[in-house]
């Protein structure tokens, strides 16, 4: 059987649903892709190899494998959808009315203690734009136009995406109110201590790594991928804990542990497609982003104060 001739039989869903098994080695993985449920994706897949007469994955327990002439099939459907989404990209750059909705990912603390008043003043402004945000850790794919735009704490951005730096992140050791240390004990004199780190996709950002290079993971007694789940256990006495200052210092309950640490001076970045820089929407909200930030400077420099030391 030509594997050409069977891969253009199917309709580009057909091609959304081999491509997210691909991807992701799994059905729970691509329902996930998908927003679907695990058995549709199941039922899906079995009934495209009927369709096709010929196997796409081999079943494992560990996951789906793609056959050959699966991985033949998953390669036009990414040439496809790279085509597809340059299309859309296109079209998109060519909108210039400040309508419609913008798809903005970044991490959970931003968005749970800054972003809010920033979004806020910019839907009064613009009544027409909707906007829709994904907060967690993951990078999604702005080639893809899994979002539009990114503000992302972190080095350079990565190729083919326009990056420019909007802030400044300050980070800081904070101990709660209740636990006493030595007279004089700055951040680095607290290896004695229990420390509260971030783990899972949290352990390659610089806050882990400098408690590594410390060794005060080696005095974890939680790890947690949230540094807002962390900033609650400290507050409720369960350590010591390492977090950007805008998170640390509003915290009465915690009080900070000498000066911000210069080695974890982090640039906060917005990037987005080069494709959408003239779109309209997508401009105007770059711009509420960038004046944001600009007005949160001091206190993502820890300006503000922490809570004093009884």
């Amino acid at each position: 059987m030509n594997n050409e001739k069977s891969a253009r039989t199917l309709a580009w869903d057909d091609y959304r649903f081999i491509l997210a098994v691909g991807r992701a080695g799994s059905l729970n993985g691509a329902a996930k892709r998908l927003a679907v449920s695990h058995p549709t994706v199941f039922r899906r897949i079995n009934a495209i190899e009927r369709t096709l007469g010929a196997r796409l994955f081999e079943r494992a327990r560990d996951g789906y494998a793609p056959t050959p002439t699966g991985e033949d099939v998953i390669a036009v459907a990414a040439e496809i959808e790279a085509r597809i989404t340059a299309t859309e990209r296109r079209l998109a750059g060519l909108d210039a009315r400040p309508t419609g909705k913008i798809r903005l990912t970044t991490v959970e603390p931003l968005l749970y203690s800054l972003l809010p008043p920033i979004l806020a003043r910019f839907r009064r402004a613009h009544p027409g734009i909707v906007l829709e945000v994904v907060a967690d850790n993951a990078l999604h794919d702005l080639g893809r136009r899994e979002a539009d735009l990114a503000l992302r704490p972190g080095g350079q951005p990565p190729d083919g995406l326009i990056g420019r730096k909007i802030a400044r992140i300050k980070a800081s050791v904070y101990r709660p109110r209740s636990l006493r240390l030595p007279r004089g004990a700055g951040p680095e004199d607290l290896h004695d201590q229990d420390w509260l780190v971030p783990d899972g996709n949290l352990a390659n950002i610089l806050i882990a790594q400098w408690l590594r290079r410390q060794n005060y993971d080696r005095r974890a007694v939680l790890s947690a991928n949230s540094l807002l789940a962390l900033r609650d256990a400290a507050v409720a006495g369960m350590g010591l804990v390492l977090l950007p200052c805008y998170l640390g210092d509003p915290e009465r309950r915690l009080v900070r542990v000498g000066e911000p640490l210069e080695a974890l001076n982090t640039d906060l970045w917005l990037l987005n497609h080069p494709d959408l820089r003239r779109t309209e929407r997508i401009r105007v909200f770059a711009d509420a982003l960038r004046e944001g930030f600009a007005a949160l400077q001091p206190r993502l420099d820890g300006a503000s104060g922490a809570a004093p030391a009884p």
